[in-house]
């Protein structure tokens, strides 16, 4: 019998059918919902911009604005930065709680992140607050922001934006002391960052400041009392003490007082929630600090508590909207394979499953499974450092167009190399089985041609393109996307593309060898579908698991974590690690209707390097 029957005869293609409309409702009711609370309720407007700026480059934005700003009743402006590897997706919580109350937000993408261009500085976060500066300098000239008002212009951001925060009202600081004038940056909010709490650098602030600092931060190892605790850190007390005159400096700060004065822009507060860094931002806590700050300084307090949030409901409802869109696939292909006929040559009988492995047999599986779980973890931390010389422009923050991605650099390596292992792997097993080397892996589920190929490669640029489409529908409908946390299929500049044969090849070895594996080498007679694909799910994903492990078991024990200067790579691992889970279950539904090893690599390849390449900073000369 055929993987799919004729259309009209398999009760599966009316499963597909619903399947596929339910998941299109799921999006679509989620993504409009996700909007309301973006837009609490049509109380606010959102809208998208692209701003020049100085050397050709340009930064893109979403604008917040509160209904009540308006020209007769101008309201503050708080201009939200993104960390490091963020877009302004990854940073809502802010402007949706901000313009609740009353306040205009602008969170950007910073530059060589989202759909920013790239900066001809490399340290961008530092000299340019990550395009800050000129969001800042824009709203302080124009007269088209006219429902703001332009003395109370404030700035915020978290990790790398932090610092962004604070070297902007350093930065604007200094300018105002030339010009014996307020500075434009009437405060900041520092989230995630003090490295740059420095002497030099907070003498020029002119501004009331707040800032917050997770108590478990991993990159604390770098503060001078090399741990997160801020009430003896020097680092919060030159900030604390940078607003408070000789006399009333202080030795040790009370997390959570206010310090200083208002009038006179030296205000100061600290706050040091007890979570890890790359939570803080989806925090409530935190976000509860950043909008009492800004009620405060923008005397705002009679509106909403700062603990009534609403922000996680996007958050949730964009969840929903990204698992439809990933299960959409299923169904569209089976559809797709079934009623269009250039597509029914690639449909062939799903082979038999092998027998379980016993005895010997049993052994050898379990320790070739637990091999490439070590291998995958040993391997993540040196290959990401190669990476580093390997491509040493990106690196080094350099506009290149030969691999841009400094982050996905090292996730591309480690899939190349870890894909060949896993090739490796299986074709040991097959030998000490007593199977012949010479043969496809798991022969009939790779037998195919040239031809057939060349048509299962354009069905998974059909499912690509659906995807994708029906991702950019929503966007311009809703002005949201699929995301959750660190998980975000976002829309992408049209440059993006040009990065997909180059990343794709790399990517794709990893990809089908997750695919032969788990089709030809962990499907077995008898077993139920769903331990299959679990053991598949924690095979595909368990070494780079036991990294997190390993990095934060440490962390916990001894209070510094494993790997220190490659702490941001252990941290893409959050983002990561849940993709390479689900990754084998899509290989299997895509073999379960074509009978072959292909189409799922295939499709999931575009899919996946796609989501890669959109949500992390890309070093192109654009």
């Amino acid at each position: 019998m055929s993987a799919i029957a004729p259309p009209g005869s398999d009760p599966r293609l009316t499963f597909a059918k619903r399947l596929l409309a339910i998941c299109v409702t799921v999006i679509l009711l989620a993504s409009f919902l996700a909007s309301r609370v973006q837009t609490s309720g049509g109380r606010v407007r959102v809208t998208g911009l692209t701003l020049p700026t100085h050397n050709g480059q340009w930064l893109t934005a979403d604008l917040y604005r509160p209904r009540t700003a308006t020209p007769e009743s101008p309201a503050p402006l708080v201009v939200v930065v993104p960390g490091f590897q963020r877009s302004k997706e990854t940073h809502l919580d802010l402007p949706i709680e901000l313009a609740r109350r009353g306040i205009v937000a602008i969170v950007i993408d910073p530059y060589a992140q989202g759909s920013s261009s790239s900066s001809l500085n490399p340290r961008s976060a530092t000299n340019e607050g990550y395009g800050a500066f000129a969001v800042v300098d824009y709203a302080a000239s124009t007269g088209n922001l006219n429902y703001i008002d332009k003395s109370r212009i404030a700035v915020a951001g978290h990790s790398a934006g932090g610092n962004a925060a604070l070297q902007a009202a350093s930065y604007f600081g200094a300018e105002a002391a030339r010009t014996k004038s307020p500075s434009k940056v009437h405060s900041a909010f520092v989230s995630g960052y003090v490295l740059t709490n420095t002497e030099r650098v907070l003498r020029s602030v002119r501004s009331n400041l707040g800032m917050s600092y997770a108590r478990h931060d991993e990159g604390a190892y770098r503060n001078e009392l090399k741990n997160g605790d801020m009430r003896r850190a020097p680092e919060a007390l030159r900030f604390v003490n940078s607003g408070l005159p000789a006399a009333a400096k202080i030795d040790a700060v009370e997390i959570g007082r206010f310090y200083g004065d208002l009038a006179t822009r030296t205000l100061r507060v600290v706050h040091n929630e007890p979570m890890l860094h790359p939570f803080q931002p989806y925090s409530p806590a935190d976000v509860a600090h950043q909008v009492a700050f800004f009620q405060k300084i923008f005397g705002l307090e009679a509106t909403l508590p700062a603990a009534d949030q609403v922000w996680y409901w996007k958050e949730i409802l964009s969840l929903c909207a990204l698992v439809a869109a990933f299960v959409s696939l299923v169904p569209l292909a089976r559809l797709i394979l079934a009623h269009v006929s250039y597509f029914h040559p690639l449909v062939h009988p799903v082979p038999d499953a092998p027998p379980a492995p016993s005895g010997r047999g049993r052994l050898i599986f379990w320790t070739l499974f637990l091999t490439g779980a070590l291998i995958a973890c040993f391997t993540y931390i040196p290959l990401a450092e190669l990476s580093q010389k390997l491509f040493a422009e990106a690196a080094g923050r350099e506009a290149t167009w030969f691999f841009p991605q400094r982050m996905n650099n090292a996730v591309v390596l480690w899939a190349f190399c870890n894909g060949l292992i896993g090739f490796a792997l299986f074709f040991l097993g097959r030998k000490l089985n007593g199977h012949a080397t010479t043969t496809a892996p798991g022969d009939s589920v790779a037998s195919t041609s040239a031809r057939e190929l060349r048509r299962t490669a354009l069905l998974a640029a059909v499912l690509w393109s659906a995807f994708y489409l029906q991702l950019f529908v929503v966007y311009a409908l809703f002005h949201v996307d699929y995301r959750f946390l660190f998980v975000g299929v976002r829309v992408f500049q049209p440059a993006l593309l040009w990065l997909i044969p180059m990343y794709a090849p790399m990517f794709f070895v990893f990809f089908l060898s997750n695919s032969v594996r788990v089709n030809a080498a962990m499907r077995f007679a008898g077993h139920p579908e769903w331990r299959s694909l679990l053991l598949a799910g924690l095979g595909n994903s368990l070494g780079l698991l036991f990294i997190i492990v390993v990095q934060y078991g440490t962390f916990a024990t001894t209070g510094t974590v494993r790997w220190t200067d490659n702490w941001l790579y252990v941290n893409l691992l959050f983002a990561v690690v849940p993709m390479m889970f689900v990754l084998p279950y899509f290989n299997r539904f895509f073999f379960r209707m074509t009978g072959r090893i292909y189409l799922g690599p295939m499709t999931t390849c575009l899919v996946f390097i796609m989501i890669l390449l959109s949500n992390t900073v890309c070093y192109l000369p654009l």
